[in-house]
């Protein structure tokens, strides 16, 4: 059989598992993965798609089917794919836009409220770490004895506080600017909201300020301000971009630069004041005091069922609408209660990973796949786990839940609560408020939400579970007439690809490589954005989108260098190659160059992979202690 006609059978099975032709709407590939957009996702029969011949895995996000080919083989895979169903000449864009018809009009505000908080993310999670380092230094004795000591931390103790000062303009800013406006004019209308000549929106709540009253065309407008507004600014944000470009399209261009800001930032304004503020205050008051409300009368109960479903929630993407609720509670409290109880509940599905390697410890499958998905779920990423593991064989997944559930009432008991949100897990400790013993309590609620999730899930397993092996990776059977690879004598070493920090591929952000689903390897999370040849070698093949490139070693071995996550949506802005398919290249040549503050600005990760997606047979690979070498010589040797 013809490889075009093994990729023809393989073809036709994805398009009977998928719920055949008339389930597809799209295809499309990046450079591993092929991307499908059907119209029902429940007719595709994921388990029997990983299966098939060829394919490494198998997963729906993003409102698209992914199917996980490798490096080279996903576009030859495609092409006889998209002929067969007639989706070709289908960009990713279409793709797109495609999967955007898809969304309902929730998950589209959800995709929405995520990709706010992305951008300004990083601002609020220094504060927090600065909040938790000032609330500790200031309780010490010789802090408060020594000058310099207390004059640093009094410095820590402004630069935590600046972004909970503004927070509301920089959400106004970020949301502009998803929504497609112009940026700054989100700004100016988050600087109106906190604007010093308005009466201090605490000071009204707390019955000490009375504000000015207007009266236009009968409507009574407090001048109030939005100080932790921030399901106001959210709403602002909206309304500002939609008005920038209702008023640039109707504008003629000889005077649009002169009304166009002008038209959006006044109408921008009076719809603040009269219908946007009252309607956003309504609603902000209602989320923070339906928690507060919830914590009062539901105490316990109330804990243990969040701690319990929250990676429920996660399966279904509504998880990512919560980063809004707590910037509103620690806006309005100045707590943040419901981190702990998400860390409390990734790390019960942590422990039930571990309950099914335990059950499954001879099966090596479920060692690389365990493994790494633990290790992810201990830095605050539970996809891994939840994807890979636990929702695959189900009863993980429950004792998973009963382990969130039981952290979630040491949460209450304890009185735990962060200063901050964005991070869990490991990194979440250093936002725990440290009143109460938060650190030790913080520990104490992990290690029994681990423990109780391992147990449970054991438990289960033992009772309806079975050892089900995780399909095996099909190899390609060598075809009549080909040479088999010549041996290699020697090792080969592997310089990291870029400078920056050198971690395993297990820290990578990206699901699919942290699994080690292509292959072994590592992350770098570059300093520049230059990526150079680890090795010698011979160009396989370069993306067309730019963020990704093929090596083939000298001993036959396939490396895998892939510039970011999710990037292919960039569709190559910012990427630049400079080699080309079968070109040889040395070790420490120019291979490309990405343009590093752009692609962040667009709200994507920069973190460079070299994934070993091949290794020649008789051939064995050795990743190098990265800790002890701290990025420097071979990060990987074949041999």
């Amino acid at each position: 059989m013809s490889k075009r006609e093994e990729y023809l059978e393989i073809s036709k099975e994805i398009t009977n598992l998928v719920g055949g032709m008339d389930n597809i709407q799209g295809t499309a590939h990046c450079a591993t993965r092929l991307r499908i957009v059907l119209q029902d996702d429940s007719k595709a029969d994921l388990k029997k798609l990983e299966n098939v011949n060829k394919v490494k895995g198998a997963f729906i996000a993003g409102n698209q089917l992914q199917l996980i080919f490798g490096a080279g083989l996903v576009n030859d895979v495609y092409e006889v794919f998209a002929e067969y169903t007639n989706t070709q000449n289908m960009s990713l864009g279409d793709l797109k836009e495609q999967s955007a018809k898809k969304q309902n009009p929730i998950q589209a505000v959800i995709k929405a409220l995520s990709d706010v908080f992305i951008g300004i993310m990083p601002a609020i999670l220094a504060a927090a770490l600065l909040m938790g380092l000032t609330g500790v230094l200031g309780n010490l004795e010789i802090v408060k004895n020594n000058e310099t000591l207390y004059a640093l931390n009094k410095l820590t103790s402004l630069a935590s506080t600046g972004i909970f000062a503004i927070l509301p303009m920089a959400v106004c800013y970020s949301a502009v600017k998803r929504f497609g406006g112009n940026p700054v004019l989100g700004m100016v209308v988050g600087a109106i909201m906190l604007d010093s000549s308005l009466a201090n929106a605490y000071s009204v709540g707390s019955g000490s300020v009375e504000p000015e009253v207007l009266h236009l065309f009968g409507l009574n407008v407090a001048l109030v301000g939005f100080q932790g507004g921030i399901i106001i600014a959210l709403m602002m944000g909206f309304v500002v971009a939609k008005l920038d470009l209702f008023f640039n399209k109707k504008v003629p261009d000889a005077i649009k630069l002169l009304l166009v800001p002008m038209l959006t930032v006044f109408l921008s304004t009076v719809l603040l004041f009269t219908c946007v503020g009252p309607v956003g205050r309504i609603l902000s008051n209602g989320i923070t005091g339906g928690l507060i409300w919830s914590t009062e009368h539901l105490g316990v109960v109330g804990y243990a069922l969040f701690g319990g479903l929250q990676q429920i929630i996660v399966i279904t993407g509504l998880h990512h609408i919560i980063g809004a609720v707590e910037a509103q509670l620690i806006a309005t409290t100045g707590l943040n209660f419901i981190n702990p109880l998400m860390s409390v509940a990734l790390m019960g599905q942590g422990g039930a990973v571990l309950a099914y390697l335990a059950l499954n410890w001879k099966n090596v499958k479920a060692r690389e796949l365990c493994i790494p998905s633990f290790c992810s779920t201990l830095f605050g990423i539970s996809e891994p786990a939840i994807f890979g593991v636990n929702l695959r064989y189900r009863y993980p997944l429950a004792g998973g839940c009963i382990g969130g559930a039981v952290g979630g009432i040491y949460v209450y008991f304890a009185n735990l609560t962060a200063l901050g949100f964005g991070t869990t897990a490991l990194p979440g400790i250093a936002i725990v408020n440290p009143e109460n013993n938060g650190y030790v309590n913080y520990v104490i609620a992990h290690i029994l939400a681990l423990a109780c999730g391992f147990a449970c899930a054991a438990l289960l397993g033992k009772i309806v579970g079975k050892k089900e092996e995780p399909a095996a990776d099909s190899k390609a059977q060598p075809q009549p007439g080909e040479q088999p690879p010549q041996p290699f004598a020697g090792a080969i070493e592997l310089m990291a690809p870029a400078d920056g920090r050198v971690r395993p591929v297990t820290e990578s952000s990206d699901p699919t490589f942290a699994q080690k689903v292509m292959g072994d390897g590592i992350v770098v999370f570059p300093e520049t954005g230059e990526v150079k040849a680890p090795c010698n070698g011979t160009v396989s093949f370069t993306y067309p989108g730019g963020h990704a490139l093929g090596l083939e070693l000298e001993d036959g071995s396939a490396v895998l260098l892939h510039c970011g996550v999710d990037t292919v949506n960039l569709e190559g802005k910012g990427f630049h190659v400079l080699v080309k398919e079968g070109q040889k290249v040395a070790e420490g040549e120019l291979l490309l160059r990405f343009e590093k503050q752009l692609i962040e600005k667009e709200g994507y990760s920069t973190e460079l992979l070299m994934i070993f997606s091949e290794v020649a047979e008789g051939r064995s690979l050795k990743i190098t202690d990265l800790d002890s070498m701290a990025g420097h010589g071979a990060v990987a040797v074949l041999s």
